[in-house]
């Protein structure tokens, strides 16, 4: 079974050296190329002049892309070439998106999966993701296979759509979960207690502590905004979860007032910056000059 990967960005990038470095890699793509010329050199993996001539070379094609507007292009390009070959779509993007994509693939003769990881850069590293399937059942066993070589579960959660349905509902909850958290400790901190006791005692000590607490807390206390989950995406998963619940006449107004404040970080010029970055919002310390 040949493997190829497009898109090496934080987590395509981790994903496709666990991967190589378990022998089930076999060529590589990135939009920006010399991204994929420095994977390639470094690895010792093919690297593919265009997601094209990926898909021509592989049996397996993992995606890891930015947004809908980037699957649905990758898509559209190896839709000539996918008959008899599977797309493992591991970006998160709108699963309305994704279930048109699936039967797309579906009618040309190949077959999609949604496939979103839960979990952070340093999770890859760790092989400790989270990665929720929809799609076909019959073939999960062999997508779960390749997948465990960089993700401790691989979930099997339904039909297409049902992996990425799975992950807005993580998303909603730590998107909702981290701003709270940030306007916990902007009121600990501005009532004089050191920043230091309040990220201790919200990783450690709170009723509300949380694997998410206790990687982000003590970052928030020196400000340490180094990106494993960037605002912008954060920002672009709550919308998702905004349009996907007035598709189905849900109610949402937790993530919905979270996406405001994520908006706000960003305008603020923490776009780039780990999501964690909503603390300023709280703290008021402007736009970042």
């Amino acid at each position: 079974m040949r493997v190829g990967l497009a898109g090496l960005g934080v987590m395509g990038w981790r994903i496709g050296v666990n991967l190589r470095n378990a022998g089930k890699l076999d060529v590589v793509y990135n939009r920006t190329s010399s991204k994929a010329e420095e994977f390639s050199r470094k690895y010792q993996v093919k690297m593919a002049k265009s997601v094209r001539e990926l898909a021509q070379e592989s049996d397996v094609i993992i995606l890891m892309l930015s947004d809908d507007s980037a699957v649905k292009g990758v898509v559209s390009d190896i839709l000539p070439v996918v008959k008899g070959k599977t797309i493992v779509d591991m970006s998160t993007i709108s699963p309305s998106v994704s279930m048109e994509l699936a039967t797309q693939v579906f009618n040309a003769g190949g077959r999609m999966y949604d496939a979103p990881v839960v979990g952070t850069s340093i999770m890859v590293e760790q092989k400790k993701l989270t990665v929720l399937v929809g799609g076909p059942e019959e073939g999960f066993p062999e997508i779960r296979d390749l997948l465990s070589h960089t993700a401790s579960t691989v979930l099997y959660m339904g039909k297409n759509g049902m992996g990425l349905y799975a992950k807005l509902v993580n998303n909603l909850l730590i998107g909702a979960y981290v701003a709270s958290m940030a306007e916990a400790f902007n009121l600990g901190v501005k009532s004089g207690l050191d920043p230091k006791l309040v990220a201790e005692f919200l990783a450690k000590y709170s009723s509300a502590r949380s694997p998410t607490s206790e990687i982000k807390a003590g970052k928030m206390a020196t400000r340490d905004y180094s990106t494993q989950f960037a605002t912008k995406h954060m920002r672009k998963d709550l919308e998702i979860i905004d349009r996907e619940a007035q598709k189905l006449g849900v109610i949402n107004p937790m993530s919905s007032l979270a996406l405001q404040l994520y908006r706000m970080a960003e305008s603020w010029g923490f776009s780039e910056d780990d999501y964690i970055a909503v603390l300023e919002v709280f703290m008021g310390r402007g736009v970042r000059s």
